[in-house]
């Protein structure tokens, strides 16, 4: 079942509504993200997820509801407040800086801190070793599923309670597709709150304890995994039932 306890929930958006001028991104779209738990949002193109995804980092403002943080009201807050906080955002397209070499990229996640150890990198590098062998060339030789390791372990070193990930397996084979749920299972394990938005339906609800389905803005379904698993709906839209 869905948790209620307002004490267990990490993020509470509420009736949130995004506008892109007469473009209604958004539409009184309420969720709720319980700490340490892994919650996906689906949806097709253009349902909104990305919009969703960019309100609650503070990139586009909210043109009404609200959003709150650990308790806080962060609705007004900067992108660096809700860094700062413990919110990071894994971008769609991971947006890494290929003119810069990777350990150049990775130190970009710790620069919203006022206290870095530079041995951090060395628990990134222990985690993804293909980084490491790279880590003085300019990023522009990984390959895609590299760049998404970089960017996820950019997001690490500002040191989140909350990591949220735009389709972080657009672009990737099966296999690397498959290895990156199991990391994205790791760091769940490991105590990271994670909010999901992906397009790969049936590995974002097998890592994922809820859900919720985007159209047109709105959520017009949510459940556990079973649930939205059963629903015709879902089946018909998503997983070609």
């Amino acid at each position: 079942m869905k948790p209620t306890s307002v004490l267990t929930m990490l993020l509470e958006v509420t009736d949130l509504d995004v506008r892109y001028g007469r473009n209604h991104a958004v539409k009184s779209l309420s969720l709720s993200l319980p700490l340490n738990a892994i919650v996906t949002v689906l949806g097709a193109n253009g349902a909104g997820k990305s919009s969703l995804l960019k309100a609650i980092m503070g990139i586009v403002p909210a043109t009404s509801g609200s959003i709150r943080f650990d308790g806080q009201d962060i609705t007004g807050s900067t992108v660096p407040q809700r860094t700062r906080g413990g919110l990071v955002l894994v971008p769609e397209g991971r947006q890494i800086l290929t003119s810069l070499t990777v350990h150049e990229n990775l130190l970009m996640g710790a620069y919203p801190r006022k206290h870095f150890d530079h041995r951090e990198t060395d628990a990134i590098y222990d985690r993804f070793a293909n980084l490491a062998q790279r880590r003085d060339m300019q990023a522009s030789v990984l390959s895609g599923g590299e760049q998404q390791m970089l960017a996820i372990g950019r997001a690490l070193l500002a040191k989140p309670r909350l990591m949220m990930l735009d389709e972080p397996s657009l672009g990737l084979s099966p296999l690397l597709v498959n290895q990156l749920f199991t990391l994205l299972g790791d760091l769940n394990h490991e105590g990271l709150t994670l909010l999901l938005v992906e397009q790969n339906t049936h590995m974002a609800l097998k890592v994922a304890q809820y859900g919720y389905v985007l159209e047109l803005g709105k959520v017009s379904l949510e459940g556990t995994p079973d649930q939205l698993q059963d629903d015709d709906q879902l089946q018909a839209a998503y997983l070609g039932g």
